[in-house]
C-alpha cells in the first residue's frame, strides 16, 4: 500500500510538472489577446501571481504527501516553488 502512495505521488508530481512546463508564459498569454498598456501589464501581474500560488499550492500539496515538516517543508517547498518557476520560462 506504501509502495502504490509513493508511485501515485510520483505520477501526480510528473503531471503537475509537465503542466507549468506545457503551458503559455503570461506574456505569451497577453500578446495572443493582443493587450498593450495598464492592462497587459496588469493582466501579467496577476497571471505571475495566480501562477505563482498554484505552484506554492502544488508544493505544499507534495511535502504533506511526504510527511514533511519544520525545516525540511520550508527547504522542499522553496526548491520546489523555484523549480516550477524555472520549468514555466
Amino acid at each position: 500500500m506504501k509502495m502504490f502512495a509513493v508511485v501515485a505521488a510520483a505520477v501526480a508530481f510528473a503531471a503537475s510538472s509537465t503542466a507549468f512546463a506545457a503551458g503559455p508564459s503570461c506574456e505569451a498569454q497577453a500578446a495572443e489577446k493582443k493587450l498593450a498598456g495598464a492592462a497587459k501589464t496588469s493582466f501579467v501581474t496577476k497571471c505571475e501571481k495566480d501562477a505563482a500560488a498554484d505552484s506554492t499550492k502544488m508544493c505544499e500539496t507534495q511535502a504533506a504527501d511526504k510527511k514533511l515538516a519544520g525545516a525540511a517543508r520550508t527547504s522542499f517547498v522553496t526548491k520546489c516553488v523555484k523549480d516550477a518557476g524555472a520549468a514555466k520560462k
